[in-house]
């Protein structure tokens, strides 16, 4: 994403040392400065935490679902028809 951003001269200088230093270009070596500091502002307990989803066995299902969208789209049109009933 493109965005303007004004930088004070004398980090300006830091990035463009620190691209020359590492050999990459001026916007790869401001992003991964952003991200650093953003990292570190998170801390890593943040950063880096696996999210583990928890399973549970539901059963056999009571109803057939075979044919679960054709009673999701039937209940989603009298939802309709009921609102537009009430717009009379």
């Amino acid at each position: 994403m493109r965005t303007t951003l004004a930088i004070a001269d004398d980090i300006h200088r830091e990035l463009k040392a620190l691209a020359h230093q590492t050999g990459v270009s001026l916007t790869r070596a401001a992003n991964d400065v952003l991200r650093a500091g953003l990292d570190h502002r998170a801390g890593p307990s943040l950063r880096h935490r696996r999210y583990r989803e928890e399973v549970a066995d539901l059963g056999e299902p009571h109803v057939n679902l075979d044919r679960a969208l054709a009673i999701a789209a039937r209940l989603e049109d009298d939802e309709t028809f009921r609102k537009l009933e009430q717009r009379k």
